[in-house]
């Protein structure tokens, strides 16, 4: 199970991982698996990276940083037995929508009155609905093998490399035109023009609209916001596509079952392990050290740790390829998500639905109108926040009762924007009004919010960089810009997962296919190293 550094282990593996988040964890359960001595190196008390839930308040549970399940992949769940070891998500079957004027929308699991809802508001919208579904669900099938498949190497000569991108043609060339056509819209062009082909009733597109900003320093009507949306559209739960999911215990308790499935197969997790440097001899990784003077020595070394920390910190960059150090360098991160956490007295109340709480039983999506999300993105492009953020909020203790005592709640609240740099000002000295700002956005929607609120927690991207080691405090690791996606991720040449350093390999979220709490990344590069060393 776990230790400390230097709690009387050898001190020579198989195996280092660095980092303790849900990619790290994933990979070194499929590589003790595969029987390799595996230990993970955790600089943090506590596993699971920016998936963690905390007792902020006794006896409220609180997701810090990331909070929901969709884009988990299920070979995952399958192959590391992890319902055996506790893994228990509960689904998310609503979506409440405010629409600003009073009004709401509120999707559920039956297709038939998801039409309903929307007709109430647009018979037109309600013809299109149909058609933005099929046509987007066919989009996501087309992409689905390239995102659980490393990309083809471009550049690479051997026959794998060929034989990578001649499958990668013939499934391209296995598509229809308009399909065609519709994947390239949406990797390069703006959520709003996609979803305005379809929907003309500012609310039912504003909420369609909202998944596409989610992380990214994009605005709906930004190029690259398609990207986004088709990205969180690819999730799944139980088979349903697109649909979302909260673990029980949260996020933290879903990297819990990680650790523990890691540690049935094998490894060993050392919490308070802070790995300062990689260690190479003659071109190739060795070993790792800690900020303790602790060295470990594996033959095989993998950074969970974004691009700029794993190319650029931890090992010189003197030892790597000018073009790929070029290319970390220039990566963009530019976090601009912040979470808002609150401890409530009772449930918020909605003056148009008084007497229920169905609306609680999944997202709260606060964005009325895609204008009304463009704006606040507007502040973000000149170093502010915004005065009236989107929020992307979830009761979660309407979910899971355990996370609060009885009758009392815990709100999480993912708000935008937040930009890690402020033009004129520090995040220590705007924390706390952009914490008010965010209170009073909820507060026009549920009249007398502040006055249930018993706990406020504050987590901008600075706090987020400085808990988790992301890079500006980008959750995804690094942007979700089609420059910095498939072959590209995270740097031309480098994107399976093998790095130009024999023995050191990379498995975070800045690698293929990206971030979220997805597991891919762990699962390929596991796939990667097995085959090295097979072939080796």
């Amino acid at each position: 199970m776990t230790t400390t550094p230097g709690a009387g282990a050898d001190a020579h593996y198989d195996a280092i991982v660095v980092g303790g988040g849900h990619n790290g964890l994933t990979h070194a359960a499929y590589l003790a698996k595969a029987g390799l001595r595996t230990v993970v190196l955790e600089k943090n008390d506590l596993v699971g990276g920016a998936a963690i839930t905390e007792e902020l308040l006794p006896g409220f549970s609180f997701t810090t940083f990331s909070y929901a399940l969709s884009l988990l992949r299920p070979e995952i769940i399958h192959e590391l037995d992890l319902v055996r070891h506790g893994f228990l998500p509960l689904m998310m079957p609503s979506s409440f929508h405010p629409t600003g004027d009073g009004g709401h929308l509120l999707f559920g699991d039956d297709h038939a009155q998801n039409l309903q809802e929307i007709r109430r508001h647009s018979p037109r919208d309600a013809d299109a609905y149909e058609r933005y579904h099929h046509d987007l669900d066919r989009v996501c099938q087309a992409v689905r093998p390239l995102f659980d498949n490393p990309p083809p190497d471009l550049w690479g000569d051997g026959p794998q490399d060929a034989a990578d991108v001649r499958w990668l043609l013939e499934h391209l060339g296995g598509l229809d035109r308009s399909t065609v056509h519709d994947v390239v819209r949406l990797l390069t062009g703006s959520a709003a023009d996609w979803i305005q082909d379809y929907f003309t009733h500012p609310a039912v597109a504003g909420y369609h609209a909202s998944s596409s900003v989610i992380g990214s320093k994009v605005g709906p009507m930004s190029p690259g916001s398609g990207l986004v949306l088709l990205f969180h559209k690819l999730g799944e739960h139980d088979g349903h596509l697109g649909s979302w999911a909260f673990h029980k215990g949260g996020n933290g308790g879903f990297t819990q079952v990680l650790a523990r499935a890691a540690s049935a197969y094998g490894a060993e997790i050392r919490l308070g392990a802070d790995v300062t440097d990689l260690i190479t001899h003659d071109g190739r990784a060795v070993g790792v050290a800690l900020a303790d003077g602790t060295e470990l020595r594996a033959p095989v070394v993998v950074s969970a740790l974004d691009p700029r920390r794993t190319f650029l910190e931890l090992c010189d960059p003197r030892e790597l390829p000018l073009d790929l150090v070029d290319n970390v360098r220039r990566m963009k991160f530019r976090g601009v998500s912040a979470k808002v956490n609150f401890a409530l007295d009772d449930l918020p109340t909605f003056p148009g639905l008084p007497d229920t709480r169905d609306h609680f039983g999944g997202f709260l999506n606060i964005g009325p109108t895609i204008e009304y999300v463009e704006r606040a993105f507007d502040a973000s492009k000149y170093g502010w926040y915004s005065d009236e953020p989107y929020i992307d909020a979830a009761v979660q203790s309407v979910v899971d009762p355990d996370m609060a005592p009885p009758g009392k709640h815990v709100m999480s609240c993912f708000v935008q924007y937040a930009p890690y740099e402020l033009r004129t000002s520090s995040w220590d000295a705007e924390r706390e009004r952009f914490g008010d700002r965010a209170q009073a956005v909820l507060e026009s929607h549920f009249p007398g919010f502040g006055e249930l609120v018993l706990h406020r927690e504050v987590v901008t991207p600075v706090d987020i960089e400085a808990r988790t080691g992301l890079s500006e405090g980008n959750i995804f690791a690094g942007e979700f810009l089609a420059p910095q996606m498939y072959f590209f991720r995270p740097a031309p040449g480098w994107s399976q997962y093998a790095t130009p350093l024999d023995g050191y390999y990379q498995c975070g979220s800045g690698t293929h296919p990206g971030g979220c709490v997805i597991g891919s990344p762990g699962r390929l590069a596991a796939q990667r190293v097995l085959r090295d060393r097979r072939d080796g």
